[in-house]
């Protein structure tokens, strides 16, 4: 593990991840109250509305892997350039949108760039920074990201209300384009130790069997499960992922390392990122949903109730890392995992107005934090150095694949129970079901070896 260079401090570091790590997260989720808006301009029905939410998911989703497998045979700097360039390119066409399609076009070359960023900034992290400040740092990053996340929906509806949507693709433009001198001068620029070649076509196949699992869920939630776009996908998602693991057993260097999923640390904290995802965004997107379409708010307005989120994230998210560093993952992941699960029951129960609402989405992004900066440095310390880049790239996809699903197959169960308040109250339900499945997977902690904590 190589330590910062002596021209690069830590807090140099973290200046630039912070940032870069807010602006692309917030992109995934930030047109969700403008889509009426912009159908409205292009006069789009809400299926083709629907691709400017999926378009960039897919590609976000698929291309994290990638960027994590590149990065142990590339540079930091020039891939982190890189992604900052291509956001801000997709960014400017988006913002110069004059149709849905151009619109559609640009979201899918931010994805692109916007990919790359979570998962650099953890590499970069765990390549760059001493171990026993490891925590404290990935707190720092997974601040940025849960406040991007609980932002996205805050931003969007506010400038979106005030300025038009366009203003919010200038804004994450610029935003990139300052950030790019930033992060040229204090990343390093040298190659990465023992970098070999990988199994392109693997790799291929993995983002194509995820990409079609998630625009198959998304689909559903806008045509139904029974439509062929939905069906169809998911179909031909099985043999793709099948290819997938057979390359992986076969070829001599495979794109995914089998040897990453024997370590146990790992394979928990991948299942772990992946459901408590699922169940955070289905609160980040289904309870401003709620307030808006239910309660009668208007966007700006249903914006506000994620502010308390997202200073509760930003507050907690640098001191968990500290205490991880101090006491391990299992307790703080098991503990957040039940702040999780008792907010869900409280939004299914009790959010009733715009008030409880905004204390139960409060609760269960602070439970959130609890599980992901704790998880993430576990599985980072469980990591070979020589497979940093491929197994964070795998635990950030899965990440963002929870993320893409989970408000995609909620927004099923919405519609298909009418969109009333009692709709809302059982997806938060099943929020809550998940949340105890993904509390016996992290119980399973125990029987990890060289997890901090884990008893």
């Amino acid at each position: 593990m190589t330590a910062i260079p002596a021209t690069v401090g830590s807090r140099s570091l973290l200046a630039v991840l912070l940032p870069s790590m807010l602006v692309t997260v917030i992109a995934s989720d930030m047109v969700n109250l403008v889509l009426p808006s912009i159908g409205a301009e292009f006069g789009a029905s809400e299926a083709e509305l629907a691709w400017v939410v999926t378009g960039f998911l897919l590609v976000f989703a698929v291309g994290t892997p990638f960027y994590g497998r590149v990065s142990d045979r590339i540079g930091l700097r020039r891939l982190f350039a890189f992604a900052l360039l291509t956001y801000a390119v997709g960014s400017l066409v988006s913002a110069l949108a004059p149709d849905l399609l151009v619109l559609v076009a640009g979201r899918i070359v931010m994805g692109a760039g916007a990919a790359a960023i979570p998962v650099l900034s953890m590499v970069a992290v765990t390549r760059l920074v001493p171990a026993g400040r490891r925590g404290l740092a990935i707190g720092v990053v997974s601040a940025a990201a849960g406040i991007g996340t609980a932002a996205g929906p805050a931003l969007g509806g506010g400038i979106g209300q005030l300025l038009g949507w366009p203003a919010l693709f200038w804004l994450m433009s610029a935003a990139a384009l300052v950030l790019l001198p930033a992060a040229w001068r204090v990343l390093p620029a040298d190659t990465p130790a023992n970098a070999e070649r990988f199994d392109l076509l693997g790799g291929v196949l993995l983002g194509l069997g995820a990409g079609l699992v998630l625009f198959g869920i998304t689909q559903a939630q806008v045509a139904g499960f029974t439509a062929i776009s939905s069906w169809g996908s998911l179909l031909v998602a099985v043999p793709a992922l099948v290819l997938f693991g057979w390359r992986t057993v076969r070829v001599a260097r495979p794109f995914v390392p089998p040897s990453l999923f024997g370590n146990r640390v790992y394979r928990v904290a991948v299942v772990v990122a992946f459901l408590a995802m699922w169940v955070n965004l289905g609160g980040l997107v289904f309870v401003p949903l709620l307030v808006v379409e239910v309660d009668g708010l208007t966007p700006g307005q249903g914006a506000l109730v994620m502010i308390p989120a997202g200073l509760a994230v930003a507050a907690l998210s640098p001191l968990i890392g500290r205490v991880a560093d101090r006491i391990g993952t299992r307790p703080l992941v098991l503990s957040g995992l039940a702040v999780m699960g008792f907010f869900a029951l409280f939004l299914a129960g009790f959010a009733d107005s715009v008030v409880l609402a905004g204390i139960g989405i409060l609760g269960l992004s602070a439970g959130f934090i609890f599980v992901l900066t704790p998880i993430i440095s576990a599985a980072a310390g469980a990591l070979p150095a020589g497979q940093a880049g491929v197994g964070l790239g795998i635990l950030q996809g899965a990440q963002f694949l929870g993320a893409g699903t989970g408000p995609a197959l909620l927004g099923v169960l919405v519609t298909a129970n009418g969109g009333g308040r009692s709709a809302y109250s059982t997806a938060f339900a099943v929020m809550a079901g998940v949340v105890v499945v993904t509390f016996a997977v992290a119980w399973r902690m125990r029987a990890g070896r060289g997890l901090p904590g884990s008893g």
